[in-house]
């Protein structure tokens, strides 16, 4: 909390928040300090939508976000059905969302995170309308207006507007210079390395190593898709705990986290890919052993890495791993359907869910993807096979690359320096000391 105790305005903020608050309200302010000072950046400390007021007239509804910083933010078309969806990059909201009044254009509002740095409202329409936003200044921020009219009231909004966030000082020329998009940053993360073999096979095949095999290959595809940048927890055989798995994807700003695992179970028969997302309560005894098996990783780990965290620290941060987990399950989603249209044999009820650790990070999309069974010969094989890797890899590169064409992920962050989306395009997120 040291980073925000000394802010003076944003702790008149959570003041305000917490003033005359009850329940709910009260633990919604407290999770938003707790999110504020566990991210620890100034973009996420500053940028809070603190009110949202709706009105209707004849022939127009608006809505205004009352906003405590200067956010970018971005307007967009969404058809099947017709909505319009607003964006705000590296914002938080503490807003509460009333039904809409009664109008002749917006139906209901959807909001919540997309992807990890983007929170976005969603009104669906009841007509055809045309959309646009403005913006006024704020003692604390600004107050953006979203204006939705009749088609022929108002040109019609092209797919995407964006509106720039607080300018930099004019003064400083580096400051002021435009800065490149930063690219989608995808974590891979093979599975197990070092001491932890993970699954064996009975002819002795090391789950670790498909593992690295396929997180090569799916790296492959990535980057031969361009606009990614790709890193890897692991690019060796070396043991790095889960937590510091999960924390790459952190620390990384990921917009999605994959880890690659190939499994190994007594029932020989069973074969096929499983997609996995993170829940409380395994949604099988399949999917508990699995978890169990993945989660016995940090046997390996020393002590420090075995601490369970503080109970109040998974509540306080409940609200975005929310979020987190509704992103992830709908790429889960998107996968399993993907992999399937390419004939990737997957098991009966592919997309499952249980208490992976690895998971657990609280505002990083994530995924666990076992690709097989080492325990089936026929799965082993092709998992050993080089062209399958190949195939299966280009499968989830596609399906990923769909998934954040169909959310609309052309607003990405911007690069922290102005050469950083020039550097390469693949790195290894786990720093270790060097061998003396």
């Amino acid at each position: 909390m040291g980073a925000l105790a000394g802010s003076r305005g944003m702790t008149r903020f959570v003041q305000t928040l917490v003033s005359g608050c009850r329940g709910w309200l009260t633990v919604a302010a407290l999770t938003l300090l707790a999110i504020l000072a566990w991210r620890g950046e100034a973009d996420a400390r500053d940028l809070v939508i603190t009110d949202m007021s709706q009105s209707a007239e004849e022939g127009e509804y608006t809505a205004s976000f009352v906003l405590r910083g200067k956010p970018q933010t971005r307007i967009l078309r969404l058809a099947n059905p017709d909505r319009v969806a607003i964006d705000f990059i590296d914002t938080l909201s503490a807003a509460s969302i009333a039904v809409p009044p009664d109008n002749g254009f917006v139906e209901s509002i959807r909001h919540g995170l997309v992807s990890s740095n983007r929170y976005r409202f969603i009104f669906r329409l009841k007509r055809q309308a045309s959309a646009a936003i403005r913006t006024e200044e704020s003692p604390d921020g600004q107050v953006i207006i979203l204006s939705i009219q009749p088609s022929d009231a108002a040109p019609a909004p092209v797919a995407s507007v964006e509106t720039p966030g607080a300018q930099p000082d004019a003064t400083d020329s580096k400051q002021n210079a435009a800065k490149p998009e930063r690219k989608l940053t995808i974590v891979l993360d093979p599975g197990h390395g070092g001491i932890d073999n993970g699954a064996v096979s009975r002819s002795g095949t090391h789950e670790k190593d498909i593992n690295l095999e396929l997180a090569f290959a799916l790296r492959d595809s990535l980057l031969a898709k361009g606009g990614v940048r790709v890193v890897l927890t692991r690019e060796d055989d070396t043991f790095i705990p889960l937590d510091a798995r999960a924390a790459a994807g952190r620390r990384e700003r990921a917009d999605l986290f994959i880890s690659i695992h190939a499994d190994s179970i007594r029932q020989s028969a069973l074969r096929g890919a499983t997609v996995y997302t993170l829940s409380e309560t395994a949604s099988d005894e399949l999917s508990r052993q699995v978890a169990a098996a993945e989660n016995a990783s940090d046997r390996f780990a020393g002590e420090e890495w075995q601490k369970e965290k503080p109970d109040v620290f998974d509540i306080l941060l409940d609200l975005t791993r929310r979020e987190t987990v509704s992103f992830s399950e709908h790429f889960a989603t998107s996968l399993v359907h993907d992999l399937a249209t390419r004939d990737i044999r997957l098991i009966n009820r592919p997309k499952r869910s249980a208490g992976f650790k690895v998971l657990k990070a609280p505002d990083v999309p994530s995924v666990l993807v076992e690709f097989g069974f080492l325990s089936n010969r026929q799965d082993e094989k092709l998992l050993q096979d080089d062209a399958w890797r190949k195939e299966v890899a280009a499968a989830t590169a596609d399906a990923v690359m769909n998934f954040f064409g169909g959310t609309e992920q052309g607003g990405r962050r911007g690069c922290t320096a102005a050469d950083e989306c020039d550097k390469s395009t693949t790195k290894t997120a786990i720093d270790r000391p060097k061998a003396d």
